[in-house]
């Protein structure tokens, strides 16, 4: 079998792959920045220590941490337009389901790097005269942020990865845009390789990225 590349011109680029790529970024975006907002919610509902908070933030977890994400994503695309009574479109649900599924991971981030805080500095801010929403939002919380940013990022990394499973129901993402170009020109192998080393050049960059802030991040420490 002999690999041709030399369909894969700007035209191909821009028709099929850029279109895909924006998707993939404004998804993993979304995602990212919803997820940690709900996700440090879940995560100062765990720790709390009131149980009618405690119970359902941990079941939530729990529950998504324990389904593959594909799933996952065929339930609110299949069931959610059986509750509304109308469809919700493939972008619009696939934007919502990676949002609540990856709160779970965010929040498990998030409680870790809330728990690496030293209570001696809840105490300080409790002896301010600080409550503890202002404990938490002054003292603890931009600790937190700074010592699991690099974690944070990490997942955000496999959040971009996992955004290829939109396919599952036709979202036009950057692995769907590969697709259907390999389609086109009768090309799939070729193209599927060339998604591979999208895929890794970005993940692996951005890999790198975080490698350096981790590394400042410890000597700041």
């Amino acid at each position: 079998m002999n690999l041709d590349f030399s369909f894969f011109s700007a035209d191909v680029i821009s028709g099929f792959i850029v279109k895909g790529l924006l998707f993939s970024l404004q998804l993993t975006v979304v995602a990212m920045i919803g997820g940690i907002v709900l996700g440090t919610l879940l995560a100062l509902m765990r720790l709390s220590g009131k149980p009618w908070l405690v119970t359902p933030a941990a079941a939530y977890v729990n529950t998504m941490r324990s389904i593959p994400l594909v799933m996952v994503i065929l339930w609110f695309f299949l069931l959610i337009p059986l509750l509304l009574g109308r469809p919700m479109g493939a972008e619009l649900s696939a934007f919502v389901t990676f949002t609540l599924f990856e709160a779970a991971y965010y929040s498990e981030i998030m409680r870790a790097g809330i728990q690496s805080v030293p209570k001696g500095q809840v105490y300080a801010g409790y002896a301010m005269g600080m409550s503890y929403r202002q404990t938490m939002q002054l003292v603890v919380l931009p600790q937190a942020f700074r010592n699991m940013l690099p974690v944070l990022l990490t997942q955000t990394i496999i959040l971009f990865q996992d955004t290829s499973l939109v396919y599952a129901i036709g979202a036009y993402d950057l692995l769907k845009g590969f697709e259907i170009a390999g389609k086109n020109f009768n090309r799939p192998v070729e193209t599927y390789l060339v998604a591979a080393v999208v895929y890794f050049v970005i993940c692996f960059g951005l890999s790198m990225l975080v490698r350096r802030l981790q590394a400042r991040i410890a000597i700041i420490r």
